[in-house]
C-alpha cells in the first residue's frame, strides 16, 4: 500500500509514528551505567545474562532472548527460523512482513514462500487460515509447504488480538503442524490493553517465537526475539549471527532492554500511549462524519476521511500519515501530550466541517 508523510508548513503535534518520539531517560540512563569498566564481548557479559533471567520470569517459563537492531531483524530472522527455504509462511494480507519489509523473511529464510490470509481489522480469520493452508497442497512435490503462521500485535490496523483469538489462530495453525511468529512491534500495547500476562498472550496461547518490539514504546537502538520453543532457540543464534546481528558490545543492548522491563517501565509507556489514543477516540465520536478503520485498542488510530479534510489536517500542522485516499493514520507516543491530541480534534472538527 502506497503511503505518504505528510510535510505541513509549520511543525505541529507529531502523528506520524511512535518511532518519531524520544527514547525514556531510564534507558539513556541505563546506558550510562553500562558504560563503565570492561565487559566481556558478544552476549557474554553479566547484563545479556541477566536478560535471560528476567525476561524468564516476565513470561513465566525458560526463555532465550537475543536482542537485535531492528523489529525488521527480529521479524525476518524469527521467520527464518520456522520457516525453511521451501516453506510458506501465513500472514494477514496487511501484515508488516508483506507490505513494510522489502520481503526480508523470504530473503533470510532462503526463499520462503509469503501467502496472504484475510480477516477483520488486521487480524488473520481462522477458519480462512484452515482453508488457506489446506489449498497450498501439504505433500506435493511442486508446492511451497506450509511452515509457519504471523500473527502482528496489536495488528496493522490498530486492533488487538484476544488471548482466544490467538489462541484459535493458533489451534489451526498446530492442527497442520506449523510453528507461529508474532510480530510484537507493539506487544507492550496489546498487553496494556487486555490487562494480561504476556505468557498467556504467546507461549500459553501457541505462540513459538515473539519480536519483542521496544523502539516505538521509548526505545532506543534495540528490539529482541523471545524463543519459546527449545528446538528453535537451538539453532536460531547461528542465523542470527550469519545476518550480522550479533552485537559485539552486547552489554548495551541488553542494558536497554533490562531497562524498558524494569519497574514495568515497557507497560507504563504503552499505557500512556493508549490512553492518548482513547482520548481522541472519544472526542472523534462528538464530530459528525467521523469514521475510524477498525476500533481503536492499542495507539494507533485508522481514521476514514477524505483528502480535503487531509488537506485541513495538514494546513493546522498535523503531522500524520495518508495510507491512501481515504485512510489517515495517527500514532500516539508514550511522550505525546494531552494537548496534542486536543490540537488534532479541534483541527479535525474544524477540516470536517468545512469539508
Amino acid at each position: 500500500m502506497t503511503q505518504t508523510q505528510t510535510t505541513p508548513p509549520a511543525a505541529g503535534p507529531d502523528f506520524r509514528s511512535d518511532n518519531v518520539g524520544a527514547a525514556a531517560p531510564e534507558i539513556i540512563a541505563a546506558l550510562a551505567r553500562a558504560n563503565a569498566d570492561t565487559a566481556t564481548g558478544y552476549g557474554g557479559d553479566t547484563w545479556s545474562q541477566a536478560l535471560q533471567t528476567r525476561f524468564s520470569e516476565i513470561f513465566e517459563a525458560k526463555v532465550s532472548v537475543f536482542a537485535v537492531a531492528t523489529g525488521t531483524a527480529a521479524n525476518a530472522l524469527s521467520m527464518a527460523a520456522i520457516t525453511p527455504s521451501w516453506g510458506a509462511a501465513f500472514c494477514h494480507e496487511r501484515a508488516h512482513i508483506l507490505t513494510s519489509e522489502v520481503n526480508a523473511a523470504g530473503f533470510f529464510s532462503g526463499g520462503g514462500l509469503i501467502v496472504t490470509v484475510p480477516g477483520p481489522h488486521g487480524k488473520v480469520d481462522p477458519a480462512a487460515l484452515d482453508a488457506t493452508i489446506a489449498a497450498q497442497g501439504k505433500g506435493m512435490m511442486h508446492r511451497s509447504q506450509p511452515a509457519s503462521v504471523n500473527l502482528v500485535q496489536a495488528t496493522d490496523l490498530g486492533a488487538v488480538y484476544t488471548v482466544d483469538e490467538v489462541r484459535a489462530v493458533t489451534e489451526v495453525a498446530k492442527r497442520h503442524g506449523l510453528k507461529v511468529h508474532m510480530d510484537g512491534a507493539r506487544f507492550a500495547n496489546a498487553v496494556a490493553h487486555l490487562g494480561c500476562s504476556p505468557a498467556d498472550l504467546t507461549s500459553r496461547a501457541g505462540v513459538d517465537i515473539l519480536s519483542f518490539g521496544m523502539t516505538k514504546n521509548g526505545g532506543l537502538l534495540c528490539d529482541a526475539i523471545v524463543v519459546f520453543d527449545e528446538a528453535v532457540a537451538r539453532t536460531i543464534a547461528w542465523q542470527i549471527r550469519r545476518a550480522g546481528h550479533v552485537w559485539s558490545k552486547g552489554r548495551f543492548a541488553a542494558a536497554q532492554l533490562l531497562a524498558y522491563v524494569e519497574d514495568d517501565l515497557w507497560l507504563r509507556n504503552a499505557r500512556r500511549s493508549n490512553a492518548l489514543a482513547r482520548r481522541f477516540d472519544t472526542g472523534l465520536r462528538a464530530i459528525p462524519g467521523a469514521g475510524l478503520w477498525a476500533p481503536i485498542e492499542a495507539n494507533e488510530i485508522f481514521l476514514r476521511t477524505d483528502p480535503r479534510t487531509m488537506d485541513a489536517l495538514e494546513r493546522a500542522g498535523i503531522r500524520f500519515v495518508r495510507r491512501s485516499a481515504d485512510m489517515a493514520r495517527f500514532v500516539c507516543r508514550f511522550d505525546g501530550t494531552e494537548a496534542e491530541i486536543d490540537a488534532l480534534l479541534a483541527a479535525l472538527a474544524t477540516g470536517a466541517s468545512h469539508g
